[in-house]
């Protein structure tokens, strides 16, 4: 068994597949994702026509990295021609979708009432209106820096979420449609139930379009980002497996912050750090190696912010990093 070649330790395979449309990247919190989704999306930028950015992590980092202000609508970064960031939260699109719904009168309220009823719609909504809006502008790939963890799995999970909401709502616009017809016709007003209804479907139909694009590993990939420790090492072992339940291609894990002392270097923390990554970093390879592409990041001594730190730092995707001899 022992006869495989290791893939290239680079990211250099997610560039070379122009197929690709959508690509995220995950792990827990402070392991370094806002840093490696930015450095991707510059990477792309060099060979793909246009990338756009999106951040769903309430925390919005993007704004930090690249020390520029990003809102809800699709900006250029300063210095790129095709590369583009947005920050949306999830949440707040939902307001605006109950507000606007709220001019329709009382029919709109019950329908609201019935959609939430069904756990985690309020977020598939969310979800189905940032899709409306990246599918509306032609991006050739579109870069997610998702939430920790937690969050991005259940972002992957609206799909069949809403899936499941909008059937429950279509049977029951069958039994009881035509009562609420009739209600309404003696109230005075009518036809916002259908408009309620056609919204739905037409999220339905972007949301299960979209649901087909992420299983398709043409289409769609996942970068896992860890730090080489026992906890983040853990957290990568349960988003694949679960990533690979919802049928979500991966196959790069970037191990970010690993420390490379140099020779006759007497820090004591350093030694004992380095030996404890080196653990960890052996036990991702027995876990990964066949099958993934393990890229290894040192930890810098400054903080990578900025449009030229990100594309200095993103070289080390593509080209594995030497430490210094």
């Amino acid at each position: 068994m022992d006869d495989f070649e290791p893939l290239p330790p680079t990211l250099q395979n997610v560039l070379d597949q122009k197929s690709l449309k959508w690509i995220f990247c995950g792990g827990k919190g402070g392991v370094g994702k806002t840093t490696t989704s930015c450095s991707l999306a510059v990477q792309l930028a060099a060979c793909r026509e246009s990338v756009l950015l999106i951040s769903t992590d309430p925390a919005h980092n993007l704004s930090d990295a690249f020390s520029q202000k990003f809102g809800k609508d699709a900006t250029k970064v300063n210095g790129f021609d095709n590369l583009y960031a947005m920050e949306i939260d999830p949440n707040g699109s939902l307001q605006e979708m109950i507000e606007s719904s709220d001019q329709s009168g009382g029919m709109g309220a019950m329908m609201q009432d019935l959609a939430f009823a069904i756990p985690g719609v309020d977020e598939a909504m969310g979800f189905a209106e940032i899709m409306k809006h990246v599918k509306s502008m032609e991006f050739s790939v579109i870069v997610f820096d998702t939430a920790p963890t937690g969050h991005t799995l259940r972002f992957l999970s609206f799909p069949s979420v809403l899936e499941k909401a909008l059937g429950k709502l279509s049977t029951l616009s069958g039994r009881f449609g035509p009562m609420l017809q009739q209600m309404q016709a003696m109230f005075g007003g009518g036809g916002q139930q259908e408009d309620m209804f056609a919204k739905l479907d037409q999220m339905k139909e972007i949301i299960t379009e979209v649901n087909t694009q992420f299983k398709d590993p043409e289409k769609t990939t996942f970068v896992c980002v860890c730090i080489s420790e026992f906890l983040s090492l853990y957290e990568t072992e349960r988003l694949i497996q679960e990533l690979t339940t919802y049928g979500i291609d991966t196959h790069n894990i970037v191990v970010n912050q690993l420390l490379f002392p140099k020779p006759g270097n007497n820090c004591e923390q350093c030694g004992v750090r380095h030996k404890m990554q080196q653990k960890y970093l052996k036990e991702a390879f027995d876990l990964y190696e066949d099958g993934f592409h393990i890229v290894q990041l040192p930890l810098l001594t400054e903080e990578v912010r900025g449009v030229d730190k990100i594309k200095e730092f993103s070289k080390m995707l593509i080209t594995p990093y030497a430490p210094p001899s």
